[in-house]
């Protein structure tokens, strides 16, 4: 694990490094972003509907392909989710586009 990588994990995508606390909050949702550029990052999908989480996500990121670009994340189909707080669910790195 480089550097970079040792800095993400954990921590909340959109958390300002700065943060003395970067990490998940207890109340809130959350999806774990697996492989590509932000893999060990947590996505706050709290209020989320099922929908909004299964069309995936396109995350602004500095360390995808295109700098400035967007890191894609889908779910699988029939992967189990766990209701309410926490960690629900895994969003798994698909691409980068411009």
């Amino acid at each position: 694990m480089n550097g970079d990588e040792q800095l993400l994990k954990g921590r909340v995508y959109g958390a300002d490094h700065d943060d003395a606390n970067p990490g998940p909050l207890p109340h809130r949702t959350y999806a774990a972003l697996v492989g590509g550029p932000l893999d060990g990052l947590l996505l706050d999908i709290h209020g989320w509907r099922t929908e909004e989480v299964d069309d995936g996500v396109a995350l602004s990121t500095e360390l995808s392909r295109w700098p400035g670009g967007r890191a894609l994340y889908d779910t699988r189909p029939g992967e189990p989710r766990t209701p309410g707080p926490g960690v629900s669910c895994r969003l798994y790195y698909s691409g980068d586009t411009p």
